[in-house]
């Protein structure tokens, strides 16, 4: 029996429903199509649902106002639906904790990281996804972290990200270069950012990630240990010591492009 979510996603259960009023006359057995009757604030995955029937046989109109629902749970999303999954680029990266994000916005270097937030269940997000692989697959040096609202809600909740689809731009020590939504039909938004800031360039420092009040939140909202944040900033330390004092190549390139003289000390903030 296929189920409709309200969004389109089409789930598939078993056809063995069984419905019968209270404990009085024989059940029922009955055949047809099963909605979700409101899918924004109901899950599927084992939790309570508001549900519909439509073109069922065998049904007596007289029970409706009364019935109970026997069926045996097996509901998932076939894998031949999951979009997010097909056609993605060798630099387009699933991130599956906070962690994961932190760790790979850090480690990312120079490089422009393209963070992509998208639910299963968004259309527009359905319908930008092939033009999202295209420009990544014709810009290999950005890195495109894709983030599924739907599995990670709360670490979401702490970046603030309140629609969808949504996307941040990052690259190195200057952090986050801008944010915004688009669709299909605001795609140029998406493509003029790539523009501008798709360019190589050195950074004055070890990239910066996420804002520092985004990782208290997350901090303070169990997606992050203080122990990983610790480390980070001991790492960060560690990296900016060697950028300044131990004649890294970068360092020395500034020296020469601001004109500083040999033996003065060069503080980076």
């Amino acid at each position: 029996m296929a189920c409709l979510l309200k969004t389109g996603v089409p789930v598939y259960g078993s056809t063995d429903v069984v419905l019968g009023r209270g404990a009085k006359g024989p059940p029922t057995r009955c055949s047809g199509a099963l909605q979700f009757v409101d899918s924004r604030s109901k899950e599927f995955m084992g939790k309570q649902l508001d549900l519909s029937f439509q073109n069922l046989s065998n049904w007596d109109a007289k029970t409706r106002s009364s019935f109970c629902v026997k069926a045996q749970a097996s509901i998932c999303v076939s894998r031949a639906m999951r979009w997010w999954e097909k056609k993605l680029a060798p630099n387009m990266v699933e991130i599956h904790s906070a962690p994961e994000l932190v760790d790979s916005l850090l480690n990312a270097g120079d490089r422009l990281v393209i963070v992509d937030f998208y639910s299963p269940g968004c259309g527009g997000c359905k319908a930008l996804h092939p033009k999202i692989c295209q420009l990544a697959e014709s810009n290999p040096n950005a890195i495109f972290l894709k983030v599924n609202y739907e599995e990670l809600k709360t670490m979401c909740h702490s970046l603030h990200i309140h629609v969808l689809p949504f996307f941040r731009f990052y690259r190195g020590a200057e952090g986050r270069l801008c944010s915004f939504s688009c669709t299909n039909a605001t795609i140029k938004k998406f493509k003029d950012a790539l523009a501008k800031y798709g360019s190589d360039r050195c950074s004055l420092g070890p990239a910066r990630g996420l804002e520092e009040s985004e990782i208290s939140a997350l901090v303070s909202a169990g997606e992050l240990s203080r122990s990983l944040l610790l480390d980070h900033n001991k790492e960060d330390k560690i990296k900016m010591e060697d950028l300044v004092l131990n004649g890294n190549p970068v360092r020395d390139e500034i020296s020469k492009k601001i004109g500083l003289n040999e033996g003065r000390a060069v503080v980076l903030a």
